[in-house]
């Protein structure tokens, strides 16, 4: 079978190759799942593409009516970015982040544009982009045990891709204010209660959960299903279409910032972000991302520091006396 055979039928899954997810196909349904356990089911590049592909083919496969997206494992559904590649290939070069996002917003609008009703099935945390890739499936079902968190604000990012937009259509203003600026999680059942899900179930009983809910709604007309899910996309479009573009400048500016140099610093240290120390910077005469460009060993404990500090932020030593 041709590429372009395939393309109007879809192809078979194995036939893609994926290194990080699963692509299954099932009768009715298409489970894709990102597989990369050991990062917490975070995306890097690598697994925007692949998403991106199984969704597109998702979208072609006549004999596909329902697609579930998941996680490996127990632990998590999907915690966002992968830091560790936005520290090495981004922070020093912050230009690299217009590259990424551009496959991030791809991989979105396949998704939402897919024609087909699309299931979240939550097995483990929900963290940052995460749930922006849970926002933008349909409907979701979540294990009781799942967490749902934001956390842009507090590690050096803004969750412009997705949750500003769609947050507050889908918990109101001040519930999308107080994920967004507090960063703090939400358990499940909190979740349901603010219709950030539609389900919650233990764990051993989320694959039938899942599995039943595709099955009604395969039991519906398809044709009618797509345009429903075409006007009920109207609003979270909308706010998508008008804030996007701008997102992915702004973010772009700032990937090589202090606050998203000191945010990653400390979750690949697993330490406690300087808030006061940044607070005070912030305040002082310097810029902020006057300190991007160059990065220094601190002697004392090889930290790396921006090159405009005078102390270390790890041991506290002076770095330029």
């Amino acid at each position: 079978m041709g590429q372009t055979e395939t393309f109007w039928t879809g192809a078979p899954p194995e036939s893609y190759g994926f290194q990080r997810i699963i692509y299954e196909k099932k009768g009715y349904t298409a489970t894709i799942t990102i597989n990369r356990q050991e990062v917490l089911n975070c995306f890097d590049l690598a697994t925007l593409h692949e998403l991106g592909q199984a969704f597109q083919d998702a979208a072609n496969d006549d004999a596909v009516s329902v697609v579930v997206v998941t996680g490996a494992g127990e632990k998590a559904f999907c915690t966002g970015a992968d830091l560790k590649e936005q520290e090495e290939q981004i922070l020093g070069k912050p230009n690299q982040y217009y590259k990424w996002m551009y496959a991030f917003i791809e991989m979105h609008d396949r998704l939402r544009n897919i024609g087909k009703p699309t299931i979240a099935r939550l097995n483990g945390m929900v963290v940052g982009g995460g749930n922006e890739l849970n926002m933008a499936c349909d409907l979701a079902v979540a294990a009781d045990h799942v967490t749902i968190r934001q956390v842009g604000a507090a590690r050096g990012s803004v969750a412009a891709g997705g949750a500003t937009q769609w947050l507050p259509l889908i918990v109101g203003d001040r519930r999308a204010r107080e994920m967004l600026l507090l960063c703090e999680p939400i358990d499940a059942y909190t979740a349901l209660d603010w219709g950030l899900v539609n389900q919650v179930v233990p764990a051993s009983m989320l694959e039938a959960a899942v599995g039943d809910l595709a099955e009604k709604l395969y039991n519906k007309l398809p044709e009618c299903t797509r345009y429903t899910k075409q006007q009920l996309n109207f609003w979270r479009d909308l706010s998508w279409a008008l804030t996007i573009g701008h997102a992915r400048d702004w973010l772009t500016l700032h990937a090589g910032s202090l606050e998203t140099a000191e945010g990653l610093r400390s979750f690949r240290s697993k330490s406690p972000v300087p808030y006061p120390r940044i607070h005070c910077q912030e305040a002082g005469p310097q810029s902020l991302f006057a300190a991007n460009a160059e990065l220094v060993a601190c002697a004392s404990c090889q930290a790396q520091q921006a090159a405009a500090f005078a102390f270390c932020g790890m041991c506290g030593q002076q770095l330029n006396p």
